[in-house]
């Protein structure tokens, strides 16, 4: 039986990031940071959709290749997510862009990035799209670029954590093309991660939805408390009960 996707909790206060076996950190907490800090195993995400979604734009490229450097050496950093641009209809309305604009824009910003750090530094790459068939034509996109067996992101998925059939559709399109991809579904809650296809098509996947959670019931929104409530909930979850629950 296959082993469930690796879970990388999101945290806002990286001081608390000792305390998770996995966790991503965003490089939009860490930018004015000046000290190291205790983590074990680790994404730095590139903060792109805040950044994005509210207008400010990404770091610079050089910016955020010299950030990566810098926070590589706290730790396990298992990969750095690229500078990615989403698709979701509402952020193509911020932008004024197409969807194959924010493809070729994801693909520049990821060969630059990735000359711009040092090779034993591992860039995640990302996939974009909105239909399952655009995600298709973002790997051809690439071409090359997607080694085999590469550990790739999937964006623009997030939003659709209430409808886990579509993002069903969009995985399944992936791997049905590039069968070899290590696929991380970013933003993934409970919900999604219930769904057995979702659960075998992905190696790994990550989550800050504690956060609003905690908010939402007057708790701590940024305290390391119920982050280990949402990680211990995601893995004590059965893979059997998530087949049972799809029934």
């Amino acid at each position: 039986m296959k082993a469930k996707p690796l879970f990388f909790v999101g945290l806002h206060k990286p001081q608390f990031a000792a305390q998770f076996e996995r966790c991503m950190v965003s490089i939009n907490v860490l930018e004015k940071r000046r000290s190291d800090f205790a983590v074990h195993k680790w994404l730095l995400d590139s903060g792109a959709f805040t950044r994005i979604s509210t207008g400010c734009g990404h770091m610079p490229i050089k910016d955020y290749a010299g950030q990566i450097e810098r926070w590589s050496r706290c730790g396990e950093l298992e990969a750095a997510v690229a500078q990615d641009y989403m698709c979701e209809p509402f952020i193509l309305v911020k932008t004024g862009m197409t969807i194959e604009e924010h493809q070729r824009l994801t693909i520049a910003n990821y060969t630059e990035l990735r000359a711009l750090v040092r090779s034993d530094i591992y860039i995640m790459p990302v996939l974009q799209g909105y239909e399952p068939q655009e995600y298709v034509a973002h790997i051809l996109m690439y071409g090359e670029l997607l080694s085999p067996s590469m550990w790739v992101g999937v964006g623009s998925i997030c939003k659709r954590n209430s409808n886990p059939s579509a993002i069903e559709a969009v995985l399944l399109a992936i791997k049905t093309r590039r069968p070899d991809l290590q696929l991380h579904g970013f933003g993934l809650k409970k919900t999604a991660l219930r769904s057995p296809i979702v659960n075998l098509l992905l190696k790994s996947s990550d989550s800050a939805g504690w956060s609003y959670a905690e908010r939402m019931k007057g708790g701590d929104a940024n305290g390391p408390l119920g982050a280990h409530r949402y990680v211990n909930a995601v893995r004590d979850m059965p893979i059997q009960m998530r087949l049972e629950m799809q029934e």
